[in-house]
This record gives structure tokens, C-alpha cells and sequence, in this order.
């Protein structure tokens, strides 16, 4: 029996740690590594190191990508924080889904499989990194249009998107697949199929559009904040993948 808790404790121990260090890089407010701490422990705990890793590997590409042109970024007042850190409500809108499926497929395994758990999962990471990439790279091009009228609009501009950023945002998704396939082959976990890397990337790159999509409108009316934009943003990958996957893809 204590044998058997030994992954467990390890992976929790590990979690813990490296909600630590991101605090200490100002990856996370010291709020926002408590809340990814205890939201990271039950994913590794009821789900493994692979999802775990994914999560990990989120983290650290976002703050990367947060720190790209920084200073220009703090001029315009378009910057994360005051030194790049997020806080708890970003935190909460891109881990509460993916730890809300972990949950559920350790619950009902016959409501979530193991293999709807990782396209699911991945897709949903898939549009945490597509959404990131494409507001903290694609600013950086100076220009924005907003994707529902098409006319020119401040960067940063809740509903913007430009040439760059689209490009940063299917970068974002394709990495996070091409990233997880790996890790289930590596750590195991459910076989990743041929169709696997696409239509999870492809989940992602459409949730950021239905993103962009929510910020121009509800967003930009206060209807919706930008935690709830993102929260809604991950909902509608999950969604699509789900469709999918009820429609065959999953070969």
C-alpha cells in the first residue's frame, strides 16, 4: 500500500517544486503557484507524469513567450503583470477545464476514456498555447484588425488579430500536439493515433479564433473578463475534440 502512494507522493513533491520555481522566475504570482500547485497535484495523482509534464511544458512556453519584446510590450501597458507574472485568474481560466476531465475520467471511465482524456487534454493545452502565443507574439507586429469587422484596431485590442499572431497562434497548437504525442509515447498513456497531432491542433488553433471571436464581442461590451473569454476559448477546443472523436476521427 505505501509502495503504491510512492509515484503519487513523488509526482505532488515534483509539482510542488516547480510551482516554487515559476513563482520564483515570476512565471506566477506566489496566489497563482499555490492554485497550480494544488490543481497540478490532482492531474498528476488521478491522471500521471505525462499529463503533468504537458501542463509543465505550458507553463514554461507561456512565460517565454511573455518575456519576448518585453520592454516594448511594458511601453504600450500591454505587458502580463508588472513583470510578466500571471496571477490567479489566468491561472484558474486554463487549468480548471483540464483538471475538471482528469477528475471526471478518474471518476466515470466510461464517461471519459483514457484515450477522449488525452485528445481532450491536449486540446484543451493546444489552445492555452495558441491563445499565448498569439497575444504575447503576435503584438509585437504593431497592427491588428479586428477578426469580426476587419478594421484596423489598437494591437492588444480585445478580438485583434494580425497576419503574425495567426501564425504564432497555429505554431502554438501544432508544438503542444506534436509536444504530447511524444510524452504519452515516452511516459505512456494511450497510444497517439496518425490523426492524433492534427485535429488536436487543429482544436486548439479554432478555440483561439472562437476566443478572439468572444473578446470582440462580449469581451469588449464587459460582458465576459478576459479569465471568462479564456475559461470559454478552452471550453470550445475541448468541444470540437469531442466532436471529433464522436465523429470517427480518432483513427
Amino acid at each position: 500500500m505505501v509502495l503504491a502512494l510512492v509515484p503519487s507522493l513523488i509526482g505532488v513533491g515534483i509539482t510542488v517544486g516547480l510551482a516554487g520555481l515559476a513563482v520564483r522566475a515570476r512565471a506566477l504570482t506566489g496566489f497563482g503557484g499555490a492554485v497550480a500547485a494544488a490543481f497540478g497535484a490532482v492531474i498528476v495523482v488521478l491522471a500521471g507524469f505525462a499529463y503533468l509534464a504537458l501542463l509543465v511544458l505550458f507553463v514554461v512556453a507561456s512565460s517565454l513567450a511573455t518575456r519576448v519584446g518585453f520592454h516594448r510590450k511594458e511601453l504600450a501597458q500591454l505587458q502580463e503583470g508588472r513583470h510578466g507574472e500571471r496571477g490567479v485568474s489566468n491561472v484558474l481560466s486554463h487549468i480548471l477545464a483540464p483538471t475538471a476531465l482528469v477528475v471526471l475520467a478518474a471518476v466515470s471511465p466510461a464517461t471519459v476514456p483514457a484515450p477522449a482524456l488525452m485528445w481532450m487534454y491536449t486540446g484543451a493545452l493546444a489552445f492555452g498555447t495558441s491563445d499565448t502565443f498569439a497575444s504575447e507574439l503576435g503584438v509585437l507586429s504593431g497592427q491588428a484588425r479586428s477578426i469580426i469587422t476587419g478594421r484596423p484596431v489598437p494591437p492588444g485590442t480585445n478580438g485583434g488579430v494580425s497576419v503574425q499572431g495567426e501564425g504564432w497562434a497555429a505554431v502554438g497548437a501544432i508544438a503542444t500536439a506534436l509536444v504530447a504525442a511524444g510524452l504519452f509515447l515516452a511516459l505512456g498513456g494511450p497510444l497517439p493515433t496518425a490523426s492524433f497531432v492534427l485535429f488536436a491542433a487543429l482544436a486548439g488553433f479554432l478555440g483561439c479564433q472562437i476566443d478572439s471571436i468572444l473578446g470582440d464581442t462580449l469581451e469588449n461590451r464587459g460582458w465576459l473578463t478576459k479569465g471568462g473569454t479564456n475559461f470559454l476559448g478552452m471550453l470550445s477546443s475541448i468541444a470540437i475534440v469531442a466532436l471529433i472523436l464522436q465523429a470517427g476521427g480518432a483513427r
